[in-house]
């Protein structure tokens, strides 16, 4: 098998260097800033289209049952705290859960902007726009280890265009995230190679030692600097391409986390409902990722109650499919990183857009509800095993401790051992862009 290798285009593959500097000058770039590795992580799950809070983990059972609906709260394993009957595996592990009910400032439309930056999108912003928050960790941290990308994204391509990240604003091209899944596979193409082969690990690791043999027989690599020899090892690593294959995995984790089928987009417009990708975001974070995000399936869910009052439709019918789906997935990865001791390193952040309508209407079901949202976190190093406010009697606004985006984001930074106080990133125009909004801390319950 016979590989040109036209050595500009190699080394400006996929996310790894577009549009601005190559990966060798990014390399370059991170030494003389004197960049430091940290195994600090960050996997965040985006339920597109905005789960249902009131369905979940805000479950109000006194309310009219026209608000309540037909899931009733069970204990957990922390005294005082209830959850959704239909998360009794995740309601077993409380004690290494967050469950803030409160977080307000949500954005009204479908849209999944601010979810990935921490940004309101109806606010002012830099020319370019702002970074989603694993660019603007990449730019500041860099990789942890030469061999993984800093920011990798296993979301799916919605055909919704606002479900999709909203990519690195102005920090450019260079800062976008490395995506190996979906339609943007060919960020995965190194000749010949690409995502679909992963599953034969001989062939992608020959495909790998063929390119090696002919940089070697053809000095190809002869006069190249430190970082362009580093950038060239990262690319042809088989790492990466280690920890995307699922093969490799015990066939027992696999079963764990369940799998679904990455071709059913749900609703048409949505992501697929593919657990296996919070697997792969475990393998990536131990393959040295610092932030990894993936979309997991549609939530958008409409229609209200059935005939004769019986809670038969959409809504009802896809929460009592897509719950226990969830219940198994996420608490799989949270199991998973305490056993494999990543539990104080790595943060687990599960949010959607916004919530939905306390009253449950016979057209749209619950609706859109930017009022009041819910989000789950897990690990971190964080004081877990708590509820963090509480919402009012039909889980329609927050009356105790409201949430802001930016407390979430700043928490999820100081996790990552950066402070919001001192750090920023220079927008287009060179001025310094702090990462928050509003001088946001990070939760002080948490840390």
């Amino acid at each position: 098998m016979s590989h040109s290798l036209p050595r500009r285009s190699f080394l400006k593959i996929g996310g790894l260097g577009v549009a601005g500097l190559a990966l060798p000058q990014l390399l370059k770039a991170e030494d003389a800033a004197g960049i430091r590795s940290s195994r600090k992580s960050v996997i965040l799950i985006y339920l597109v289209g905005g789960a249902p809070h009131q369905d979940m983990f805000d479950l109000k059972p006194d309310a009219p049952r026209e608000i309540a609906g037909p899931w009733r709260p069970i204990a957990t394993n922390v005294n005082g705290i209830q959850i959704g009957e239909a998360f009794p595996k995740l309601a077993r592990m409380m004690d290494k859960l967050v469950v803030v009910r409160s977080l307000v400032g949500n954005q009204a439309d479908h849209d999944a902007i601010q979810v990935f930056n921490g940004h309101h999108p109806r606010r002012p912003k830099p020319t370019g726009g702002w970074p989603q928050f694993g660019s603007t960790v990449a730019r500041l941290q860099g990789p942890t280890d030469r061999a993984t990308p800093p920011f990798i994204s296993l979301c799916y391509t919605c055909t919704h265009g606002p479900y999709n990240e909203p990519g690195p604003g102005f920090l450019g091209m260079a800062a976008a995230p490395f995506r190996p899944m979906g339609p943007s596979r060919n960020d995965m193409i190194l000749q010949g190679v690409n995502v679909d082969r992963l599953a034969d690990r001989r062939t992608l690791l020959r495909s790998f030692d063929n390119i090696r043999r002919e940089v070697d027989v053809n000095g190809t690599l002869h006069g190249m600097d430190h970082f362009t020899e580093q950038a060239f090892g990262l690319l042809t690593s088989s790492r990466l391409a280690e920890a995307l294959d699922l093969s490799r995995e015990d066939r027992r984790i696999v079963d764990r986390y369940g799998t679904g089928n990455p071709a059913v987009m749900m609703d048409g417009n949505g992501a697929p409902r593919v657990p296996q990708s919070m697997l792969m975001a475990r393998r990536l974070i131990e393959a040295g990722a610092r932030v990894v995000t993936l979309n997991y399936s549609k939530w958008d869910w409409h229609g209200g109650f059935g005939a004769e009052g019986r809670a038969d439709n959409t809504i009802f019918t896809r929460e009592r499919e897509d719950f226990p789906i969830f219940d198994n997935c996420v608490s799989a990865l949270v199991e998973d990183l305490h056993v494999r001791g990543l539990s104080d390193d790595c943060t687990v952040i599960v949010m959607g857009e916004f919530g939905r309508t306390p009253r449950i209407s016979e057209r749209v079901g619950r609706d859109h509800w930017p009022q009041v949202n819910s989000a789950l976190l897990a690990g971190g190093g964080m004081r877990t095993g708590q509820v963090i406010g509480a919402t009012d009697r039909i889980a329609g606004e927050a009356v105790a401790r409201p949430v802001t985006f930016g407390e979430l984001y700043a928490t999820l930074y100081h996790n990552l051992g950066i402070d919001v106080n001192t750090a920023t990133i220079s927008d287009l125009t060179g001025r310094p862009q702090y990462l928050v909004e509003d001088n946001a801390q990070a939760m002080r319950e948490l840390i």
